[in-house]
């Protein structure tokens, strides 16, 4: 963190890169025809029963976001398979709906640029705008300032979720940006390919903050470490963790010793361009 605005949001200055863990978004336009009654013009299907259907939905939001935009009256049904946990501090709910805006500008053929998308997604939350090209970028601003970096090696990391959320809001309202390091923040443009550069990098001010009230997610981040990790952090505001790996071999051996900690959900991954 590298300040705070005046209507309360923290300013980042942060990497943020996207993995192969994803939800699977399933749209499909609908009609009434042969109903009594008109529909919703949004309705919203999920496996995760923790998962809400109306407008507490980012998903739902985002579509009727769009339409409104773009005075559409047609009416759609989002289906989400959750695979990213919830409340992990990976992105799930905005990776959803920067994918709707990106499903529906195809499908309604509005010709909308990555840039109005953007400015679209950021209406919905300061994380949305980067996924909507899902390519690694340093994140400045409220994360809505993106430059995109140079294409990234392979790196195979293993996910450890606690198996609890972690409320981001909850967090940011206990940071004390008196713990920031300025050197620390400054360091972010160091170049991100060598690993021993990468576990020095590597720096969270949200961790201390939540492992404070959640000790378990600095456990998990031994357990990684002990799995094999070079390098370990909390992913954004947590509870999540990830270790990288020296090599998809180490990685997948950490991988098995992970998935078998109790209480822990783990996920082999690797980073995408």
């Amino acid at each position: 963190m590298v300040g705070k605005r005046a209507d309360g949001y923290h300013l980042v200055d942060t990497i943020m890169v996207p993995v192969s863990l994803y939800d699977e978004i399933d749209i499909q336009q609908r009609t009434s025809a042969r109903l009594a009654a008109p529909l919703e013009a949004v309705e919203i299907r999920c496996n995760h029963p923790q998962v809400p259907l109306g407008r507490d939905n980012i998903a739902y939001r985002a579509a009727e976001l769009l339409m409104q935009k773009n005075k559409i009256s047609q009416s759609v049904c989002i289906r989400i398979q959750k695979n990213i946990p919830i409340g992990a501090g990976l992105g799930g709910g905005s990776t959803d709906a920067a994918a709707v805006l990106v499903g529906l500008n195809r499908m309604w053929k509005l010709r909308l640029s990555m840039r109005q998308l953007e400015r679209l997604a950021l209406q919905l939350g300061a994380d949305v705008p980067f996924f909507i090209r899902a390519k690694p970028a340093r994140a400045r601003g409220i994360g809505e300032k993106l430059r995109l970096l140079p294409k990234l090696r392979r790196r195979w990391l293993v996910l450890a979720y606690p198996g609890f959320p972690v409320a981001t809001a909850w967090v940011y309202g206990n940071l004390s940006l008196k713990l920031t390091k300025v050197s620390v923040n400054t360091s972010i443009a160091t170049p991100l390919e060598s690993l021993d550069t990468l576990e020095k990098l590597l720096v969270n001010d949200l961790e201390q903050v939540a492992i404070r009230r959640y000790p378990e997610i600095g456990r998990v981040k031994t357990k990684l470490s002990l799995a094999g990790a070079v390098a370990v952090l909390m992913s954004g505001s947590g509870s999540a963790v990830f270790g990288v790996f020296r090599s998809k071999r180490v990685a997948e051996r950490g991988y098995r010793r992970m998935r078998h900690e109790e209480g822990i959900q783990a996920f082999l991954v690797h980073v995408l361009n």
